[in-house]
């Protein structure tokens, strides 16, 4: 099988990938970021922990060959292709209550990727319980020796892409980022294209 998408700026999707399949994120215009979260498919307590991810392998950002883990140090999936080099899973989603107070009353009603994860994730029972810290695929997220972060344009391109490869039968859940108040997007939110076999 093979599934093809177009997720819109601010829009999202839920897709469930079997073990073995392949899910590729392309970045059809250059510097956009994919909030996304993974869930073992069979148990969605079950889910990707960015803390364990980083303790465990030592990095705290991801490439080929980074083994997503959940929260009981399983593999749900591992990064198997990567044309951008590095993504950031320390930064977190954006959602309406942290854009006002990191921007200003003024985008309190604005899209928010927590926002688009509850709506995408609903028809498999995920909620608000269920989310955590995620991943930020092409988003450009330096951290210091201090352990300061900041937002930085993006290290990707057009037609760049990352690949995971499911470890077990999962669930990715997506929002293609609409935030407009840092450079994570280069302040212009874009399209990415979808691409699994399975």
């Amino acid at each position: 099988m093979t599934y093809d998408t177009i997720v819109e700026a601010g829009d999202g999707a839920l897709i469930t990938v079997p073990s073995g399949g392949r899910l590729r994120i392309i970045d059809l215009e250059g510097n956009q970021a994919v909030d996304t979260l993974l869930y073992d498919a069979h148990d969605i307590r079950h889910r990707y922990s960015a803390f364990d991810t980083i303790r465990e392998q030592g990095a705290v950002y991801l490439t080929t060959g980074s083994r997503l883990l959940s929260d009981r140090l399983e593999e749900l999936a591992v990064i198997s292709a990567d044309t951008c080099g590095r993504h950031d899973t320390v930064g977190g989603a954006c959602a309406q209550e942290s854009n006002v107070i990191r921007y200003g009353m003024h985008t309190r009603h604005q899209h928010a990727c927590r926002q688009t994860f509850l709506a995408y994730g609903a028809p498999a029972g995920i909620g608000q319980r269920e989310l955590g810290p995620n991943i930020n695929f092409f988003m450009n997220v330096p951290v210091d020796a201090a352990g300061n972060l900041h937002f930085e344009d993006g290290l990707s391109a057009p037609g760049k892409y990352v690949e995971i490869t499911a470890s077990r039968d999962i669930h990715v859940l997506i929002s293609n980022c609409p935030q407009l108040n840092n450079p994570c997007n280069g302040w212009n939110p874009t399209p990415v294209r979808l691409v699994g076999t399975w």
